[in-house]
């Protein structure tokens, strides 16, 4: 492609996806507060979260990959909202991209194929939370028509301060 740029293809996330995946999200813990967990993961540890994660139902795993080779570029998950039978219509959904994939589309593309997949769900809403600040996650929620609801102030602690997390909310 002239702009240097590589085709970007989504598909369902499969067990063989794990360790790629368990080394993009390790990045997020270790360097970042935009998740919220504060140790490394094996890949043995993030299996029970893939095989939660089928190619159907309301709770999926969509990854883009490098056309060429193949390489993880970022994944989408939908996930229980919260346990309660009476949240089964809800999910929380999220987005991951690896660093130097930014600014590419991945985001957008991930959500995109993750919202046409769970159309034909029984779901009502899908949540968002986001760590504050972020810029990109915000403009990529609001661009799919998540509308903010509120944030939790200084609700997780993560590299000895306080963060605060925006909750956006979209009609399924």
């Amino acid at each position: 492609m002239p702009s240097g740029r590589t085709e970007v293809q989504v598909r369902p996330g499969v067990e063989d996806d794990l360790a790629a995946l368990t080394d993009l999200y390790n990045h997020y813990v270790r360097e970042t507060p935009i998740t919220f967990d504060t140790a490394v993961l094996t890949p043995k540890e993030r299996r029970p979260w893939l095989l939660s994660h089928p190619e159907d139902g309301p709770h999926r795993l969509m990854v883009a990959t490098d056309a060429d080779s193949q390489e993880i570029l970022g994944y989408a998950t939908s996930s229980p909202y919260r346990v309660k039978p009476a949240y089964s219509t809800s999910v929380e959904t999220t987005v991951y991209v690896a660093p130097d994939a930014g600014r590419r589309g991945v985001g957008t593309l991930l959500y995109g194929a993750l919202f046409e997949a769970l159309s034909g769900e029984d779901l009502h809403r899908a949540y968002a939370g986001i760590a504050q600040p972020n810029e990109a996650s915000t403009r990529l929620h609001e661009r799919f028509g998540f509308r903010y609801v509120g944030t939790y102030r200084e609700v997780g602690r993560k590299f000895g301060r306080y963060w605060d997390v925006a909750w956006y909310e979209k009609e399924l």
